[in-house]
């Protein structure tokens, strides 16, 4: 039902490892956009996931990182390992510069992989939807709402339809408010006529290469607030100090001195997961992990948070 969307570079694959039991078990799918050219860091996430009784979606042409422009070494990886794995499927990146013999063309070559359409700027949906009526049915259809508003979603409807809704509000750390609303959409999703919903965790659907220098630090954390319908809203600890691209670890610490003294007010609604938990140690112990790792973990508490609210 819920199908987390994970641009694959280190950290990101570290979360799926990490969480994959815990996603298999609550049926929620990540989708993995590789971005790196080694597969190695992929290749073990998806070993991870099959070991847990997982599903992955693997986009086989990326729209981002070093596979951007020939996603063959992706292709080759799921022929070789997982061509008996029906728990691994392919996923088709419906793009803006694909036309729809483009689509056909890579659907076919990845027939043995129950692909998935995700939509993300195409603009024929009609034309494609008559050159597979068929199979249409058969076939699940992601949307990327940014890229496929109502009207182009209604040409799928008698699909098996997910809708995938980045609710991170992307802006730089030093203007993050202390807290804004992420979605709603793990409430109303059914309401939409769809089977499942998806989001950009809190990374956002932006991409970068590189982060740059922190001239603050933000954690960003999810809560789901029953006194609001079960609206998701996300928090934005940010460090006192924003105006130097120097001392990460003191800013870290800044940042987690105001998660925790939320935390002891009792009234933060933030909910106690594991992740909480090793932020918790990390204030204990006075360390700073790295932004990678405190990425991660707020990665993990928004897994860990919505598993516990569809559970």
């Amino acid at each position: 039902m819920y199908y987390p969307y994970f641009r694959g570079k280190q950290f990101e694959l570290i979360t799926i490892r990490e969480m994959a039991t815990l996603m298999a078990d609550n049926n929620f799918t990540p989708i993995i956009e590789p971005v790196r050219e080694a597969l190695g860091g992929l290749e073990k996430t998806l070993k991870a996931i099959c070991s847990a009784g997982g599903r992955a979606i693997v986009i086989v042409n990326p729209h981002h990182g070093d596979h951007q422009e020939d996603g063959a070494n992706i292709s080759q990886l799921l022929k070789d390992g997982y061509s008996c794995h029906e728990s691994i499927v392919a996923g088709i990146l419906l793009r803006s510069d694909m036309n729809v013999e483009d689509v056909l063309t890579c659907y076919s070559s990845h027939a043995d992989h129950h692909p998935v359409f995700i939509h993300a700027g195409f603009s024929a949906p009609k034309l494609l939807v008559a050159d597979l009526a068929s199979e249409m049915k058969n076939i699940k259809n992601v949307f990327i709402e940014d890229h496929a508003k109502l009207l182009y979603r209604k040409h799928f409807v008698s699909s098996d339809r997910v809708l995938v809704q980045d609710g991170f509000n992307r802006q730089r750390n030093a203007d993050y408010p202390e807290i804004e609303e992420f979605s709603d959409l793990h409430v109303t999703y059914s309401d939409l006529g769809m089977s499942g919903f998806g989001d950009f965790l809190t990374v956002g659907d932006s991409y970068s290469e590189s982060g740059g220098p922190a001239y603050a630090v933000a954690l960003h954390l999810t809560f789901i607030d029953p006194d609001q319908d079960d609206m998701m809203y996300i928090y934005h600890f940010v460090s006192d100090t924003k105006d130097t691209p120097t001392d990460p670890a003191g800013k870290f610490g800044q940042a987690l001195d105001k998660l925790i003294k939320k935390l002891n007010t009792k009234r933060s609604k933030l909910l106690e997961t594991s992740a909480i938990k090793e932020f918790r140690e990390l204030h204990a112990k006075g360390h700073f992990p790295g932004l990678g790792y405190v990425k991660k973990l707020s990665m993990k508490h928004h897994i860990e948070t919505l598993a516990a609210y569809l559970g």
